[in-house]
């Protein structure tokens, strides 16, 4: 790859927001898949609004409010216990099995890799801790340090500028389709981490690579 600096989406990429369909159904029996759908759904739905409206709350808060959705439109209430329990789970995702072996692999070659979501630090950094890959980012930007949501300009030319290198030298990763638009938008070289065969929503900003998983950025 040409690239000097590798930037990685979080939720979805590097990490499976579904892990918690499990917990769901132990708690809403048969309902697990639904309500992890619906809170993806408008945990990325209330963070674009927000962006829209100009009323920034940080992505735990979207997170949160997100499930409370989630779980009253499944037909259920949302105990104390449970919240506790589901977002405790979210800090605590399962890493996709690729991650760790990649990661490792492209900073041998000195590749700069950074973390670029929409997460703040204090749900990053549980999940990094949670599965030892600390050591293997050289930052983790989050948009929380300046209020501007993916997949809003500012944010990526804020990440830009914390790199410090140019736009040209970064590759930048996501599964999520609008994120992969709005980095190429912004000028970044993209790859879309396409792990359910979706379709591409933005064919006008279509990412520059597709790859089933990370596995492939070694073949690359």
């Amino acid at each position: 790859m040409k690239f000097k600096a590798i930037l990685f989406d979080t939720y979805g990429t590097l990490f499976d927001v579904h892990t918690v369909v499990k917990i769901c159904n132990e708690l809403y029996p048969g309902k697990g898949e639904q309500i992890s759908y619906l809170w993806r759904l408008k945990q990325v739905e209330y963070a674009m609004q927000s962006q829209l409206m100009g009323r920034y709350a940080d992505f735990y808060q979207l997170t949160n409010q997100s499930l409370k959705y989630a779980v009253e439109a499944s037909g259920f209430t949302l105990t104390d216990e449970a919240e506790r329990i589901l977002m405790d789970t979210y800090l605590k995702l399962n890493v996709y099995r690729e991650t760790k072996q990649v990661l490792a692999y492209l900073k041998e070659k000195g590749y700069i890799l950074a973390i670029f979501t929409n997460g703040p630090k204090q749900m990053i950094a549980p999940l990094l801790a949670h599965h030892r890959l600390n050591h293997l980012f050289d930052d983790v930007i989050s948009v929380d340090e300046i209020k501007q949501y993916k997949p809003a300009m500012a944010s990526y030319h804020y990440a830009t500028n914390k790199l410090g290198i140019n736009r040209e030298q970064i590759l930048f990763l996501s599964s999520n389709t609008w994120d992969v638009a709005g980095a190429k938008n912004y000028g970044f070289s993209t790859a879309w981490v396409n792990r359910k065969g979706n379709v591409i929503e933005h064919p006008d900003l279509a990412p520059d690579v597709v790859i089933q998983d990370l596995t492939q950025l070694i073949k690359k």
